[in-house]
Formats: structure tokens, sequence, C-alpha cells
């Protein structure tokens, strides 16, 4: 017996298939029967087959299913046979809208296409995600005289603009419709290429000086053979689609003709090869571990390694901090430190608390110093000359100490009142602030504040009150504010607080950076003190500025050569990812801990592979081996886990998951040590006092274990945790900001004359009224989790204020002193609604 399929092809009656039927109608309605039951059933069908009809009929697909519903009927089966009915009928419609689309594009070009529709169909079962509404909104974009590709790029264009707040799936659809837009443009250009596989695409991109030929040194055929195979191309479809086309326009490889070359799940393996070199022999255990957690959107890595792992110029870093020391020469080697940080793609903070103040001497000529704002001005012109790849101007944030003496121009460098002239409105600004001056502003707030000049103070009294925190500089500044030696220039506390709320509320900055309790929190202070952040406000670790030693004329080849020494200091630099918490099962300790010990190899490989753009960050990084363990996902772990953003659960859930982030990343650092050594400043740390461990009050046996096993091996990164803002890498992963709660539910968001809509993730009708808008919360709460989350945060996080337009000055001066209270290091944008501003690509992690 025949049957003739839908396509015309005549195939043997096959009684299996009528048993996988009628069994999966079954399990539609949720009922089970035997498989004697469903055998009887089957085999009652193919009898009606046989009986009813002619001999020379050929019978049609149709008609076994006619068959399938009587006999269902028969049995009395009437819940089940409605479901099959249904079943029928949606089919139905789908072959009849794929049959439409056909219209339009060619069969025997599309064939993946047509496939995808129906695995997307069968994907996405609910009637919000019918094709028949792809269908109408294609045919209201598409035109006359449209190619092939154009056609694929409105359906794309359709299926995204069909996202909304009931309907939210619609861009992992669109983006399911762009990977094979993505996918079909790679293969026809390694077809003309004659590359079939990952070791020859490598080779080519290495050829073509497009990935570093450290891959091919590293690894052979064979082993590149075994990754390839490991690939997992149906990750494609946890990328949204605004994740998928900012990795394709960003961070995938083109070739030198601008065509993309290199797949998503190629990226991730490339990165993972990279990154796990330095395991050597279990280097293909690593990359393939590393390649898990990045493939499955588990986990980020920052935005430089993303874009430069794998590639000749692998900058990976993020952030790097600079002391700006009082001397023109210093001054201008900072600048320039600046430029080559930025146009190898990094974000700069740097720290002009040690510039003598405006007025001050200079060679013992009193008044004659410009002061900082015209040396921040050299580096905001830096930042719009050098550009950060040619891709976006540089970025750069400068810090002043609030007892500096021109602390109130440098509050109005970013505002739109003043002299013009001495405006830097293309850097960001933010203050150094000592507990004592939020204890006046709370107390006392219209007593004096007194500044004065650090040069003048280096002077008189023979130390720099900037490198003192705490009670030690509270007692200093005491002094000094009682030297009559030293000029003061004096303000109300109420009125240098109104210049900051001002420019705050006006620019989005100063950030705040807490001075003092940074410092308390230093896992090194032996070896020195913290004066500022960086771009984003999560870095916080030792600085200290250059110097130069010795300048001598040396012969070199037949030429005199002038040869400087420098000191190198510590020029911060740091190597950032973010755990993806709404992609992690976080309850499940055992995958958490998977997870984290993976990252936290990955970024201290980074170290030792990273191509960094001034040696002095090399040499920093070596001594300390400072990591920054963040994460993104945030409010959507919230969610996830039926928690409201304003409620005492947050508080406790949060206490909870950080700490034990934390726990496992140190375990993972420790557990490096054992293998690889401890970091070189680890004797006298307090790491190794056990210190860090009771500031925290980490009391519970495991940390006492873990306090002993770092004692006795050491750990391998001197600093470990920081949250950054996760601007772009968020997007890729499909996930919230940071530790942000989501800005709107559902918005529309402009890209080059596109309208894209964007939803939270895993929005339903339950998560929608748990996902509260940032500035619907009481900012309290943003200050309570961020102070709950800071104790097992060994240095910050970039921690954003959302403000309306009913928030008074004072308002926000109580959120700046809870902040403090709640033993918050540091407070990054202040959002107003009326105000855009932007993270730092940079420090994306």
């Amino acid at each position: 017996m025949k049957i003739i399929k839908r396509n015309a092809n005549q195939v043997d009656f096959d009684v299996n298939k009528i048993k996988i039927a009628i069994n999966k109608a079954f399990i539609s309605v949720g009922m089970e029967e035997d498989k004697d039951k469903i055998q009887k059933m089957a085999n009652k069908v193919k009898q009606k087959c046989e009986i009813s009809f002619p001999k020379d009929h050929t019978i049609s697909v149709e008609e076994v299913q006619d068959l399938v519903e009587i006999t269902l009927i028969e049995f009395g089966y009437y819940e089940v046979v409605k479901s099959y009915i249904l079943y029928r009928a949606s089919h139905h419609t789908l072959r009849k809208t794929i049959e439409d689309f056909m219209e339009y594009f060619e069969q025997n070009e599309n064939e993946d296409l047509f496939k995808l529709m129906k695995n997307i169909q069968k994907d996405f079962k609910q009637d919000a995600y019918n094709l028949s509404f792809l269908l109408a909104k294609f045919t209201s974009f598409v035109k006359e005289n449209m190619n092939n590709d154009e056609k694929i790029s409105t359906l794309i264009k359709a299926a995204s603009e069909l996202t909304s707040k009931e309907a939210p799936k619609w861009e992992f659809i669109a983006a399911r419709f762009l990977s094979l837009k993505i996918n079909t443009i790679i293969t026809n250009e390694t077809n003309k290429l004659e590359i079939f596989n990952f070791y020859d695409k490598i080779k080519y991109l290495t050829q073509n000086k497009l990935y570093g030929k450290y891959i091919l040194e590293n690894y052979n055929k064979e082993e590149i053979e075994e990754l390839e195979k490991y690939i997992d191309s149906s990750r494609d479809n946890l990328f949204n689609y605004s994740g998928l086309d900012l990795l394709s326009k960003r961070y995938l490889i083109k070739n030198k003709d601008g065509k993309l070359i290199e797949t998503a799940q190629e990226m991730f393996m490339g990165i993972a090869m990279h990154l796990a070199i330095p395991e050597k022999d279990k280097k293909v255990i690593w990359a393939k571990k590393i390649y898990d957690i990045l493939s499955t959107l588990k986990v980020t890595m920052a935005t430089p390694t993303m874009a430069n792992a794998r590639k000749p110029h692998h900058q990976l870093s993020s952030c790097f901090i600079d002391t700006v020391p009082d001397s023109l020469d210093g001054i201008y080697r900072s600048i320039t430190n600046f430029a080559q940080v930025s146009k190898h793609g990094g974000g700069m903070g740097l720290y002009f608390g040690k510039v003598r103040a405006m007025g001050s001497d200079i060679r013992g000529y009193k008044g004659v110093a410009g002061g900082v704002a015209r040396w921040i001005k050299l580096a905001n012109d830096t930042a719009v000359a050098v550009d950060q790849l040619g891709v976006r101007q540089g970025a750069c944030a400068v810090y002043l100490d609030i007892w500096h003496k021109d602390i109130l121009e440098f509050l109005q460098l970013k505002t739109n009142n003043g002299d013009d002239r001495m405006k830097a409105h293309d850097i960001f600004t933010g203050i150094c602030v000592p507990n004592y001056f939020w204890e006046m502003a709370k107390d006392k707030i219209n007593d004096n504040w007194y500044m004065m000049d650090p040069h003048e103070i280096s002077l008189v009294m023979g130390y720099n009150l900037e490198d003192y925190f705490g009670d030690e500089w509270l007692k200093k500044y005491k002094e000094c504010i009682n030297e009559p030696k030293i000029d003061k220039r004096v303000v109300s506390i109420k009125d240098l607080v109104r210049l900051i709320i001002k420019s705050a509320v006006e620019t989005g900055t100063p950030f705040i950076f807490n001075r003092d309790i940074v410092n308390k929190y230093n896992t090194n202070p032996h070896q020195g003190n913290i004066y500022c952040s960086n771009l984003c406000t999560e870095i916080a670790q030792n600085m200290n500025a250059m110097e130069k030693v010795d300048s001598e004329i040396k012969m070199i080849d037949g030429e005199e050569v002038v040869v400087e020494t420098i000191k190198s200091g510590d020029f911060v630099v740091c190597n950032l990812a973010s755990l993806v918490l709404g992609n992690i099962e976080v309850n499940d300790l055992a995958e958490l801990e998977d997870v984290i010990s993976t990252v936290v190899r990955a970024l201290d490989n980074v170290i030792d592979l990273n191509y960094y753009p001034i040696p002095y960050a090399k040499i920093t990084n070596s001594k300390y081996r400072a990591i920054g363990l963040g994460t993104s996902g945030y409010h959507h772990t919230l969610v996830k886990n039926d928690i409201a953003f304003q409620s005492k659960a947050h508080l406790d859930f949060a206490d909870k998951l950080y700490e034990n982030i934390n726990y496992f990343a140190i375990k993972a650092s420790n557990q490096i040590a054992k293998e690889k050594g401890h970091y070189c400043f680890f004797e006298g740390s307090d790491w190794e006092s056990g210190e860090y461990f009771e500031k925290r009050n980490y009391t519970s046996d495991r940390w006492q274990k873990l306090k002993s096993d770092v004692k006795k091996y050491g750990i391998r990164n001197g600093y470990l945790m920081a949250i950054a803002p996760t601007g772009s890498t968020s997007i890729i992963a499909g996930t919230t900001a940071a530790v942000d709660p989501v800005m709107k539910r559902y918005f529309l968001e402009e890209k080059k004359g596109e309208i894209v809509p964007r939803v939270a993730p895993a929005l339903t009708p339950k998560t929608f009224w748990l996902y509260e808008n940032a500035h619907d919360i009481d900012q309290n709460w943003v200050i309570k989790a961020a102070g709950i989350r800071q104790r097992h945060i060994d240095q910050s996080q970039s921690v954003n204020l959302y403000i309306t337009t009913q928030y008074t000055m004072s308002r926000i001066l109580k959120l700046y002193i809870k902040a403090y209270e709640e033993e918050v290091k540091t407070l990054y944008y202040v959002r107003s609604k009326a105000l855009e501003v932007e993270d730092c690509d940079s420090c994306s992690a």
C-alpha cells in the first residue's frame, strides 16, 4: 500500500507513523495510553485504509488523518480527537502561510528559510507567534523589485517590530531570521574562498592578519578539529534580535572587504581558545569549559576582551587608572598614557588630587599656577582627538578631592554656566569624599568647609594630605585648617552640596568616591592607598604616581640617544567579566561554582596573554594580578526568583547570592594559587593576615576553612570582584544591565532610522509587575541593596541613582549620606528622566 505525500512523492505505508501520531495526540492532552492499545488503534487505521478505498486509489496523507480521527472517536477518546483536529488545523494554517511566503521567495533559494519557519512554529506554539502575523507585517513592508537579501532583511524587520509586551518572544524569532542571514553570508563568502572547516578558516584569518598567529602556534590541527566538533550552533537560538545584531556589527570578524566571515559560535570558541592557552596540556579541556560559559550566555567578557581576543592586537583590558603627579613632565606623561590607552580601546581614570591649585606658586613665584582645570581641559581634548579604534571618542574620568582648592571650578567643568573657556564637556568628573564631609552635611550643613592647595600643604606641613584616610586624615585636615601659613578657601557646606547636586542633575556627574570606606576595605593596605576609581567607578586598587628617576645620554648603534629611567608606580589596570545572573541557576551552587571557577581562571589568564598599551600597566598587573569579576542580569534574576526590588526578600537574596559568588571566586583564586603560585604582594596583605575575612564577618565553617587555605596556599589575584556597567554586553546576553533595575519594561529604541521594540527579559503577565521601572523605585532600596552587596565585593560597583523632577536637593543629599552610612564605596551616574547619559563600552563587562 502506497501513501502520496503533500509534495506529491509516494512512499510505503508505515503503521509506526500512525502509532507516533496517535501517541502525540494523547500526550497533547496530558493522557497516557498503553502501547498495546495504541498498536490496536494504529492497526485499525491500517485496516480502514485497506478496505475504504478502491484498489487503484493512492491514499493521501489527509485521508489517513481523517481515518485516525474516526478511529479515535470509535474508541471513545473525544478529548484526544479534539486536540488532534486542532493540531491538523494549525498545521494546515502553517502550510498555507508558508505557501503564501513562497510567492515572495524562490523555493529553491530558500529551503533553509522555509525549514526555519516550520521550526519556529514548532518552538513558539502560542497563538501570538503564529506566522500569519509575520506574513501580514511582511507584506506591508515588502516592495516590488526587492532582491532576495532585501526581502530577508524586510522579514527580520517585520519579526522585530512584532515584539510587544504581549508577545515579547518575537525578538527571539527575529534573531533566528537574522542568524540565518548572517550564516548564509558567511557560507557564501567561505565557499568562494574554499574554506570548509574551522582549521582552514583559522589559517585564512591568520594569513590575512585577522587572527593572531599565536592560535596556530599553540593548537595543532587535531586539537582544532576536536574543538570544531564541540561547537554547538543551536546556541545561536539563545540570542534575541538586539543582542545578535550588536554582536554581528561590532564583534564578529569581517574580512578586508567588510564581509562577515566569523560566526557567533566561532567567535566564542576563538575567544575561549585564546584564554585557555596558558593551561598548556589542559588547554583543550579549558577551551571547552570557557566556550560553554560564553556560548550559553552565562558569562560575558569585557568589551575589549570580546573584541580583541584571538586577534593580532589583543588588548584585552577595560580599565586603567593613573595618578597625575604635580610636575610638568609628569602631567604630560599621564596625558600621553591616556592617549595610548584610548588608542587601544581602554577607558581611563585620572586622579588630579596631587596637582597644585590655581594661584599656587611655581618655583617660588606666587600666584602663577593655572590650577587643575587647564590640565583637565587637555585631557578632554585628548579624549576627542584620540578615539577608541575609530569607533568612538576616548573616554576619561577625572577625580579631585573635595577639599582641593579648585573643587568649585571642577564642579562646573561640565555645567552650562560660567566661562566656556574653562569647560570640559567630553570628560566625566568624580569627587573623592571623606566620611567627615558627609557627617558635616548631615548634622552641620551650615558650617564652613575649608579647601586648600595640596602643594602648599606639602611645603608647610611636610606631608601630603591626600595620602591619608580615616581618622589620620581628619586629624591632619584639622591641623591644616588651624595652620595660619596655609591659605584657605572657605564655602558653606550647604553651598558646596548645592553645586554637587546641581552638576549631578544637569550632567549626571560628579561620580562619588567615598575614599575612607574604600581604603578601610583595601585588601592590600601594606602597599599603598587608593586615591580614586576608574571611568565607571567599579575599580578600587592601590595607586602610585610614576616618577622620573634619571635621564642620560647613551650610545646605541653608533648614535647618541636619550634614555629616561622612570619608576613605574602603580598604574592600575583591570580585566573584567560578568556573570549573567539571569541565565544561571543561581540557587544551584554546583552550577554557580563551576561557572565562577571557569571565568576566574579565564580572567587570570588574561593577565599573561594581554597586550598592554603601555609598559607600566603590565608591571602593575603582574604585581597584583587584579581581576574584576562582576555581574549583570541582577534585576533579571530577582524577577526570575519571584522577588520584588522593593522588598526585604530582595536584600536577603542579594546578601546570600553575593556571599556565595564571593566565596566561590576566592576559592577559585586560591585553587589557582595552589597550581601556579600567589600574587607578588600576598605577604602582609589582608588576605594573608585574615583581616579580609574578619572585616566582613565571615565566621561560618566554610569561611574558616577557606581562610585557612588562603593563609596556607595564598591567593592568585590581589583584587577579585568589581561590578561594571555592562552596557553593551548585557544586550548581547539578553539580560538587564549590571545591578541596575530596568529603565522600562518595554520601550522603542531607534537605530539608524529603524525602530526596534525592546522588552525586559523573560517578560510575562506575571513578571511584568515584578519589573519595577528604575525611576519608579524608591532609591533608598537601590542604596540598601548596594550596601548589602558591597560587603562581599572587595573592589566596588557601578551604582546608578534614578531621580525624577520630584527629587529636591535635600532628598538627593539624603541618598548620598545613606550611601556613606551603608558603606557603599562609589556612586556612578545620577540618571534624571530628563537627562541621557551613556555608559562607557570600554568598561562594559
